[in-house]
């Protein structure tokens, strides 16, 4: 079964795409040193002739352990701007788009004495959430704080964001979003101008 596109929808995916290949590329950083970068190899470290080994000028050589890469990744200058606005409408997008898998908590252990992971598995059990590997659940928090962290840090399909700082990614990857309600309230000050 095939679905049919409206102009509003595909444009709505092309924003969502580009915003998204955006942050995709600030995320790439993949760099090696040539054997010119790399630290040492100004010497040579035998003789040229008489010594019956093969000749070398630098134990940075490429052939060597320790030396530089040949054809290695090089960072790059990918120029992919984005307005402030098509940013915006971006994750105004995917809010919309997300808000039946989500839920308006009430107060969702904004204030927590102490960490405790197993308390915030039964909160998450309360709305019927489980944290198996396949479920990622986001929790949107209006404030992060020391213990809520220490709490879900070991919870690997658990994030947690602050409503100033949504991403795509992290919306994307989301399967289930809780929400605060002061959160809620950031997000709509900050998305729906």
């Amino acid at each position: 079964m095939t679905m049919k596109l409206c102009k509003q929808d595909s444009h709505n995916m092309y924003i969502l795409h580009r915003a998204l290949t955006q942050k995709l590329i600030k995320k790439r950083n993949a760099h090696t040193k040539t054997r010119s970068e790399v630290r040492g190899g100004g010497r040579k470290p035998w003789k040229q002739k008489g010594t019956g080994r093969a000749r070398a000028g630098s134990n940075r050589s490429p052939l060597w352990r320790g030396g530089g890469v040949i054809f290695g990744p090089r960072i790059k200058k990918h120029k992919n701007k984005i307005n402030k606005k098509e940013k915006i409408l971006a994750l105004r997008i995917l809010i919309e788009n997300k808000f039946k898998n989500t839920i308006v908590a009430e107060d969702f252990i904004n204030k927590l004495n102490k960490p405790s992971t197993r308390l915030i598995i039964n909160n998450l059990k309360k709305y019927n959430l489980d944290t198996n590997k396949k479920n990622n659940i986001l929790i949107i928090v209006s404030e992060k704080s020391e213990n809520l962290y220490l709490s879900t840090r070991n919870l690997k399909n658990v994030e947690i964001l602050n409503a100033k700082h949504i991403n795509i990614i992290s919306l994307l990857k989301a399967n289930q979003i809780i929400i605060n309600k002061d959160a809620l309230n950031i997000i709509n000050k900050v998305y729906n101008d």
